[in-house]
């Protein structure tokens, strides 16, 4: 029911969620800390070859909560490369604890050929948190997907989602007037949430 925003330089937000940070030039492998969590390729990608392409990119991370739909829908259009499933940890994390999940929690990894070449491999990942461990694909290898395609879904709980892209792409974020972190509200899902300049 929601509306697809168009336009080939314009992705989508997979998810009907709030965003939490953007951070670029992001480390194939990273140290976590006590204090600070920053994203690790590597862990997050579940140590696939491609996580190499990404290294100096851009993850962009936002939440569900408990109310929010929960199913996940292509931010581009383009050609799935590749899908998994990681098992991970079933656990209780503070908020403050979200882009640690991305390493450790159960999630589903969904990497996409944008159909736009300036944007080009980009990868999803859909992070169960706790009781939502069960994540659920639609989509197979192969398969070309228009924006805004079910990718698949989280079955109860809340939740987080990254969108990962390579370092030479461009991005300029909408935010809705809300302000990423713990109290930013929902965005409508399939709406913009970035530009490829």
């Amino acid at each position: 029911m929601r509306p697809i925003a168009t336009g080939d330089d314009v992705i989508v937000n997979p998810c009907e969620s709030a965003p939490l940070q953007v951070v670029e030039n992001v480390e194939l492998d990273a140290k976590f800390w006590l204090k600070g969590h920053p994203y690790s390729l590597q862990n997050m990608m579940n140590f696939n070859p491609l996580a190499e392409q990404f290294i100096g990119g851009t993850v962009y991370q936002a939440y569900l909560n408990a109310l929010s739909y929960h199913r996940w829908h292509s931010p581009v259009s383009g050609t799935i490369k590749k899908v998994s499933i990681v098992n991970g940890s079933y656990d209780y994390t503070p908020n403050t604890s979200l882009p640690l999940l991305t390493a450790i929690a159960t999630r589903a990894i969904i990497f996409i050929e944008s159909d736009n070449p300036y944007i080009g491999l980009m990868c999803f990942i859909a992070v169960g948190i706790a009781e939502v461990s069960s994540c659920e694909i639609t989509v197979a290898q192969g398969q070309h997907v228009d924006k805004g395609d079910q990718l698949g879904m989280f079955h109860c709980g809340g939740s987080t989602h990254c969108l990962i892209f390579r370092p030479q792409v461009n991005l300029s974020f909408d935010f809705h007037r809300t302000e990423p972190g713990l109290d930013a509200t929902n965005i409508p899902v399939c709406s913009c949430i970035a530009v490829v300049n």
